[in-house]
C-alpha cells in the first residue's frame, strides 16, 4: 500500500519526541533556513562544545557580526606576533624609558633665584642661552600653579624664562632652553637610529604669557651633524599645551659610544634672522647649519618685555608612543644630575696633612658623591684653612690629581705659607656661604 505524505499540520504538537528519532537522522543540511525557532531552544542549551573552536593546542574562532548578514567564524592566533605588544598595549610603566634627566626641573643645585647670566646657572642639566639681546632675559626654577594641569600629573617644577626689554628683533640675536645628552646614551638606548620606521619620541608641556608658535630643534653632534626642527603649534596666551613629537631615525646619523655630546634639545624663544631660513622643512632630518635651525621665527614674543615662556615635563623615550611622564624619585634624580655637576656647602670640614711649611699642597681624599661624567673642573669659593688654636688666614683656591671619582690635593697661593706649622694636620673648612663646586656638565 503506498504511503500518504503526511503534512506537518497532520503532526500534533510534541507528538515526535527525542526518543522517535534515531541518533545523526537529522543533518542541518534538511532545515530550511529559520526552521529552529529560537524560542524553541532552552537558555543555555548551545554550548562552546557544539561550535567551532580552538583548544589549549590550537588556534581559537570566533563568531564575527558580517553586516546584518549570516555571521562568520575567524580563526584568532593565540601566539601573539613578535614586537606586536608594545608600550601603547601596556597599561603599566617601563622604568628608566625617559633619556631625558631632570626633565620636571625638581634639581637646582646650582640656584632656584632670578639669573641673568647664561648656559648652567639654575636647574641642573638643562640651560638657557642668550646672545645678541638688548636686555639678558631672566632664568629660573619655577612653581607649577596648583590645580592646573600639569600640575594635577604630579609637576611641582617648571623651567622658566623671562625676557627683557627688546628694543628690535634683532637678526643676531637667540634666547632658548637647551639640554644636551650623552652620545653613549643615545647609541644604547635601543632606537635603531638609522632606521627610517624606528622612532623616539618628544613630549613636554609649555606655556607662553604670549599667543604665538614656538619652534625647537634635535642636533646630533657625532659624524656629520644632522638638524631636525619641529614646532609647537599656535600656544594660547597663559595655557599649558602639552607638545608630542614623534621622530623617525635616518641613515645620516652617528651616535658614538662614548660620554660626549652626542644629542641636543633646544626650545627657541627667538632665533633671529641668521639663525633661520624660510626653506627649513619641518619634521625631517637634514644636515646642519647656522643658517638653517628652524624656520623664520614671528618675533611677538621676543619684542614683549617681560614675555615668559616656561616648560616642563620634557621626555624623549623610544618608540612611537608618547607615555605617561616617568616621575622619579627624587633622590634618583638627585644622583643621575651629580653625575654632570654637584655642589658642596657649608658646613664641611676635611684633616689633610701638609708635610712642609713651605709646601702649598695638603694631601687628602675628596670623594664625589657619584662618578662623573668626566674630570670635572673644581672651583674653591670661600674655603679656608684651619688648625685648632692657630690663627692660620689662608684660603683654598684649586684642587690636584683631579679624576672622575676625587681630587687628592689641595693648593693655596703661592705667596702664603702655613709657617711654622707644616708637617701637621690642618682642616679644610667651608662656613658661611662657601662651597665647592665640580663641574663635568656637556
Amino acid at each position: 500500500m503506498p504511503l500518504t505524505k503526511i503534512s506537518t499540520d497532520g503532526v500534533k504538537d510534541d507528538a515526535i519526541t527525542k526518543a522517535k528519532i534515531p541518533a545523526n537522522q537529522i543533518e542541518a543540511s534538511e532545515l530550511a533556513n529559520d526552521a529552529v525557532d529560537t524560542n524553541a531552544i532552552q537558555d543555555e542549551a548551545v554550548t562552546l562544545a557544539k561550535l567551532p573552536h580552538g583548544d589549549s593546542n590550537n588556534d581559537g574562532k570566533f563568531l564575527r557580526a558580517n553586516d546584518g548578514a549570516d555571521p562568520t567564524f575567524e580563526t584568532v592566533s593565540t601566539t601573539p606576533e613578535d614586537g606586536s605588544i608594545t608600550q601603547a598595549k601596556l597599561n603599566f610603566p617601563v622604568a628608566n624609558r625617559n633619556l631625558i634627566i631632570n626633565g620636571a626641573f625638581l634639581i637646582a643645585q646650582r640656584s632656584s633665584s632670578d639669573t641673568t647670566s647664561s648656559g648652567y646657572q639654575t636647574v641642573d642639566r638643562f640651560e638657557a642661552n642668550q646672545f645678541g639681546v638688548a636686555a639678558s632675559p631672566l632664568q629660573r626654577q619655577f612653581d607649577v600653579a596648583s590645580g592646573t594641569t600639569p600640575y594635577t600629573l604630579g609637576f611641582r617644577k617648571s623651567y622658566r624664562l623671562q625676557n627683557g626689554n627688546q628694543t628690535q628683533a634683532d637678526s643676531d640675536a637667540f634666547i632658548r632652553f637647551k639640554t644636551t645628552l650623552e652620545a653613549q646614551d643615545i647609541a644604547n638606548s635601543g632606537w635603531n637610529y638609522v632606521s627610517s620606521s624606528s622612532f623616539i619620541t618628544l613630549s613636554f608641556w609649555i606655556k607662553s604669557t604670549v599667543a604665538q608658535n614656538f619652534y625647537g630643534r634635535l642636533q646630533t653632534v657625532d659624524g656629520t651633524s644632522q638638524n631636525y626642527s619641529f614646532e609647537t603649534g599656535s600656544l594660547s596666551q597663559d595655557t599649558w599645551t602639552k607638545v608630542t613629537k614623534t621622530i623617525p631615525g635616518n641613515s645620516n646619523l652617528q651616535f658614538d659610544n662614548d660620554n660626549q655630546p652626542g644629542l641636543i634639545l633646544e626650545i627657541a624663544a627667538w632665533f633671529g634672522a641668521d639663525y633661520t631660513s624660510s626653506g627649513v622643512s619641518l619634521n625631517t632630518w637634514a644636515a646642519y647649519a647656522s643658517g638653517t635651525r628652524t624656520p623664520d621665527q614671528t618675533s611677538t614674543w621676543y619684542l614683549t618685555n617681560d614675555a615668559k615662556l616656561e616648560i616642563t615635563g620634557v621626555q624623549l623615550e623610544v618608540g612611537n608612543v608618547a607615555t605617561d611622564f616617568e616621575h622619579r624619585p627624587f633622590a634618583v634624580e638627585e644622583r643621575l644630575c651629580k653625575r654632570y655637576f654637584c655642589k658642596y656647602d657649608s658646613p664641611l670640614n676635611i684633616n689633610f696633612v701638609n708635610e712642609h711649611a713651605n709646601n702649598k699642597k695638603g694631601y687628602l681624599h675628596f670623594p664625589y658623591e657619584e662618578v662623573m661624567r668626566d674630570t670635572p673642573s673644581v672651583a674653591f669659593s670661600s674655603v679656608n684653612i684651619a688648625r685648632p688654636q692657630v690663627s692660620v688666614g689662608i684660603s683654598i683656591t684649586e684642587a690636584q690629581n683631579i679624576q672622575r671619582r676625587c681630587f687628592n690635593l689641595v693648593g693655596w697661593p703661592s705667596g702664603s705659607t702655613l709657617g711654622s706649622h707644616g708637617d701637621a694636620y690642618y682642616r679644610m673648612t667651608i662656613s658661611g656661604g662657601g662651597n665647592i663646586t665640580c663641574d663635568a656638565e656637556l
